[in-house]
């Protein structure tokens, strides 16, 4: 497997000490019950049920078929390869959608009960959305064949450990047939403890994971999964007849105090651009552009950086 590249958008290293797991709740909580903050913290990840609302979803999942050129009553539409090949090998055929400031992604984005939710999960209300794409994972056979994976967005031999999270927003139900988000929680829970079983010249990027549970989460169409940048996590291949599998990643994390970033993220939604990276490669036809600039919200004004939580 090809070792990964680290970072992610929103990493905290720099700014935070304190390990999101070990934050002492100073706000109430809006979304999360004490049972979610308590599965939250032990397991580093949490299901908010129904954070999108079901109209949302249509329209997100009506232009990512319309984005991709493909019919989704007609399978034999599907097994298109990808458009550009992702630098991070492990990607290609996993189902990203190069499309990144549609309106549908951003009526998400800026849903109160996604905003509150991270929220809950950083303690702190000025946050900033992640500028991320969608996944359209059809049945992964052919020219599409697709392995699933596990890896950590971050280098886990940082000390301090990364701070940051994830997030990703199920369009469609779940299951194990049809693929998803899996990961490995024991490894979260006892990551010290693991540490000390593993060899020095482990890859910090993706976890030994032979003698570990890889656990699979269902989700319902609407659901956000969020979940700890140290959670050893990555996508189960579709390996249904004649299904798909669809969700917009979607993260939270506290607003930067440099300029120049934020007028970076304005101008990608401006513009209709894919940020810069190695897991990004773009859309070769620049279709996003064809498109109207998204309208925002005041609270997806404050989400993107336009305007400022002060």
């Amino acid at each position: 497997m090809q070792r990964l590249k680290y970072g992610h958008e929103g990493d905290q290293s720099k700014r935070e000490t304190v390990q999101l797991r070990d934050i002492q709740k100073k706000l109430p909580l809006r979304v999360l019950s004490d049972e979610d903050w308590r599965h939250w913290t032990t397991w580093g990840y949490v299901v908010v049920r129904q954070a999108a609302s079901p109209e949302n979803v249509e329209r997100l999942k009506a232009a990512l078929w319309e984005f991709e050129e493909m019919d989704p009553s007609d399978p034999s539409t599907w097994g298109r390869d990808d458009r550009r090949a992702n630098d991070l090998a492990v990607l290609n055929h996993s189902g990203m959608v190069e499309m990144y400031n549609h309106q549908a992604l951003w009526d998400n984005r800026q849903t109160q009960r996604v905003y509150d939710a991270y929220v809950d999960i950083w303690d702190r209300e000025d946050l900033w959305v992640t500028i991320d794409r969608a996944n359209l994972n059809t049945p992964n056979v052919g020219a599409r064949s697709f392995g699933g994976f596990l890896h950590w967005d971050s280098d886990t031999s940082m000390r301090p450990l990364p701070v940051n999270v994830q997030g990703v927003l199920a369009l469609t139900d779940t299951d194990e047939e049809v693929g998803g988000f899996q990961c490995a929680p024991r490894i979260f829970r006892d990551f010290e403890e693991w540490l000390k079983t593993q060899p020095e010249d482990r890859n910090p990027a993706e976890p030994d994971i032979a003698d570990e549970e890889v656990r699979f989460v269902p989700m319902h169409a609407g659901d956000l999964l969020i979940f700890n940048t140290l959670l050893a996590h990555g996508i189960r291949p579709n390996r249904s007849k004649d299904r798909v599998r669809m969700a917009q990643y979607l993260a939270m994390y506290p607003a930067d105090t440099d300029e120049a970033l934020r007028a970076e993220r304005v101008r990608l939604w401006r513009e209709r651009e894919a940020p810069k990276g190695l897991a990004f490669p773009g859309d070769p036809r620049g279709k996003e552009k064809e498109n109207p600039v998204a309208e925002l919200n005041e609270l997806g004004q404050r989400l993107l950086g336009a305007k400022t939580w002060a």
